[in-house]
C-alpha cells in the first residue's frame, strides 16, 4: 500500500479545470515555424511518386507503432509490425510476417486514428482501441478492465515509480466516479472546438486525455493516437510522413517531466505547448533520415535491377534496407531464412562476391556484415 503524501494541487483539481489558457504570443513564432515545416515536408513526400510514398507512409507508421509502444516499455517485432500494416493498407512487401495479437491491436488502433481521422471520436470508439490494445483482458501478468472506463476498485490511479515501500508518485488521475463527466466534456470539445489551430488541439488533446487517464492501462498509446489524429486532421491526409511518437521516444524522461510539471501546475499550459511544438519540429527532421531511407532503397533495388537474388537473399537484403536491428552474422541469417549454417554461408559469400555485402571491421567472435553504401 502506498502512502500517499498529498503534493500541491493536481491541474484537474484546480478551480476552472479544464479551462485550459496559453500565452499565444509565446507560442506563435513556433506554431508559425512549425506550420511551415509541416506544409513544406508533405510537399516534398507528395512529390515522391505513389511507389516510394507508399514506403515513406508504411516506413512512418511502422516507426509510429513500435515507439509509442516503447515509452512504455514494451517491445514489438518489426516486421511483424511492418507486415501488419503492409496488409492492412495494401502494400505489396513480398512475404508477409504472421503478426500476433497484441501486435495486431496496436496497429488497429493506429490505423483506425490515422485513416480515419476525420470520423467522430467517441467513447465507443475509445473503448474499441482500448479491446484492441489488450486482447486477452491483461496488462502483463494482471487483469485489467478492458473497453471501459475504470472504477479504481484496486485504489486510486496513480502514476508511480520506484521499489516497492519506497515508491514516488508522480500524479493522480481524478476519481472514477467523475470519469463519466470528464470524458464528455473531453469528447464534446475535441469535436465541436474550431477555434483552436489543429497542430495546438493536438496538444491539448494529448494532455487533456491523458490527464484524465480514463483506462486501466494504455492512456499514453491512446493519447499519442489521439495527436495524430488531429495531425492528420490538420493535414487533411491519412497519409502520415512523420511519427511524433518517434520522438518522444527520444526525449522520453522530458516528455514525462514536462507532462509532471504541467499536471502539478497551473492552467496555463504554455510551456507544454513549446514543448510540443518544438518535439514535432524535431520530429520534422527525423523524418528527412525516413526519406533517406525510402530513397537509398529506390537507388539500391534500381541498381541491382538486373540481379538474380534467391528468395533468402532478397528477404534479407530487404531487412536490411528496412532496418535491421543489431549485426547480420551467419547465424542470424540461418535463423531468419530457415535455412543450415552452410546454406547461410553460401548465400552470404555469393553477396560479398557480388559487392551487395561486406564484411564490418573485426569485432566481437562472428564475423557480422553489412550493405554495401553506395553514393
Amino acid at each position: 500500500m502506498v502512502r500517499r503524501i498529498k503534493p500541491q494541487t493536481y491541474i484537474h483539481e484546480l478551480k476552472g479545470w479544464p479551462g485550459f489558457g496559453w500565452d499565444l504570443a509565446r507560442i506563435s513564432a513556433r506554431l508559425v515555424d512549425v506550420r511551415h515545416r509541416q506544409g513544406r515536408l508533405i510537399g516534398r513526400m507528395e512529390g515522391l511518386g505513389f511507389r516510394l510514398r507508399a514506403e515513406a507512409v508504411l516506413q512512418t507508421l511502422t516507426e509510429d507503432v513500435l515507439k509509442s509502444s516503447e515509452i512504455e516499455g514494451e517491445k514489438l517485432d518489426r516486421n511483424q509490425v511492418r507486415s501488419s500494416i503492409a496488409r492492412r493498407l495494401g502494400i505489396d512487401i513480398g512475404g508477409l510476417t504472421p503478426a500476433d495479437r497484441n501486435v495486431e491491436g496496436v496497429v488497429e488502433m493506429m490505423l483506425d486514428a490515422t485513416q480515419g481521422y476525420d470520423r467522430p471520436l467517441t467513447a465507443r470508439r475509445l473503448f474499441n482501441w482500448h479491446a484492441a490494445l489488450f486482447p486477452t483482458g491483461r496488462s502483463g501478468m494482471s487483469k485489467i478492465k478492458v473497453g471501459a472506463w475504470r472504477d479504481d476498485k484496486t485504489g486510486p490511479m496513480q502514476v508511480i515509480s520506484g521499489p516497492i515501500g519506497r515508491e514516488q508518485v508522480h500524479y493522480e488521475a481524478p476519481s472514477a466516479d467523475h470519469l463519466r463527466d470528464e470524458m464528455r466534456k473531453f469528447l464534446d470539445w475535441f469535436e465541436k472546438d474550431n477555434s483552436t489551430d489543429l497542430v495546438v488541439k493536438a496538444a491539448v488533446a494529448h494532455l487533456w486525455f491523458v490527464t484524465i487517464h480514463p483506462f486501466d492501462d494504455g492512456n499514453g498509446r491512446i493519447a499519442r493516437a489521439i495527436a495524430d489524429m488531429v495531425l492528420a486532421r490538420s493535414e487533411c491526409s491519412s497519409q502520415r510522413f512523420y511519427s511524433m511518437s518517434a520522438q518522444i521516444r527520444q526525449e522520453r524522461r522530458t516528455y514525462y517531466e514536462i507532462l509532471e510539471a504541467t499536471q502539478k501546475g497551473d492552467l496555463d499550459i504554455t510551456p507544454w505547448l513549446e514543448w510540443f511544438l518544438d518535439c514535432l519540429g524535431r520530429a520534422f527532421e527525423r523524418a528527412e533520415t525516413i526519406l533517406s531511407a525510402v530513397l537509398n532503397k529506390a537507388r539500391f533495388w534500381e541498381r541491382f535491377a538486373t540481379t538474380v537474388f534467391n528468395e533468402r537473399q532478397r528477404n534479407i537484403v530487404n531487412r536490411l534496407l528496412n532496418g535491421f536491428e543489431g549485426k547480420l552474422t551467419s547465424s542470424k541469417w540461418a535463423k531468419l531464412t530457415k535455412s543450415s549454417q552452410d546454406t547461410a554461408l553460401r548465400d552470404i559469400d555469393d553477396l560479398v562476391k557480388r559487392g551487395v555485402l561486406a564484411k564490418d571491421p573485426a569485432g566481437g567472435r562472428s564475423t557480422s556484415y553489412s550493405l554495401v553504401e553506395f553514393s
